[in-house]
């Protein structure tokens, strides 16, 4: 379960602060897929970076009661002069998970050859799109986070990424989903 209790968040803009949040309270029970839904611009990224504690709230509270995912999708989630190894064993650090296996899985998983050893600001978007979800698939999360990621590669590993998402869905909790679809082949 994941709780906001009185959360506000603002950024600063020309004239003024835009509220994201004010005094948000909710709860995100276990064992359901949620949905947000919204305008662009009208804050689904930064609630789901605040789920996810990659961002802070500017007042209230958000207890995480379960192991949250990084945002799948988020642009902030790799260092784009490390090399797609250098990343996925730094996650798998931060996430106390065993580098060997986590850089094993992601290596075989996200199909990306050599360029698994190259800086990840060389990589097309759909190459991040294949790291991150791996990443992201390597650790075990009861909580997963998606923002945006809708379309991953050929239909031969769309398909591999809806059952391998399907998989783990069944092993965890809840999924909150900005986004309705991981890959194009898969309905929620």
């Amino acid at each position: 379960m994941i709780t906001l209790d009185n959360v506000s968040k603002t950024y600063a803009m020309t004239g003024g602060r835009k509220i994201v949040l004010q005094n948000a309270t909710a709860a995100f029970a276990s064992g359901y897929n949620y949905g947000v839904l919204g305008a662009n611009g009208a804050g689904k990224s930064t609630l789901i970076r605040l789920l996810a504690g990659s961002e802070m709230p500017d007042r209230g509270r958000i207890r995480r009661h379960a192991r949250v995912s990084f945002p799948l999708g988020f642009d902030g989630t790799f260092h784009g002069s490390l090399s797609g190894r250098e990343n996925v064993a730094f996650i798998a650090r931060v996430y106390g998970a065993s580098v060997r296996h986590t850089t094993r899985y992601v290596e075989e998983f996200a199909e990306l050859g050599g360029y698994f050893e190259m800086p990840v600001n060389t990589y097309s978007s759909g190459m991040r799109a294949r790291l991150a979800f791996g990443a992201c698939l390597a650790v075990q999360f009861e909580t997963y986070l998606i923002d945006e990621v809708t379309e991953i590669g050929d239909e031969r590993f769309q398909q591999k990424c809806a059952g391998a998402f399907r998989d783990r869905m069944q092993s965890s909790d809840q999924q909150l989903l900005k986004e309705p679809v991981p890959c194009a082949s898969e309905h929620s």
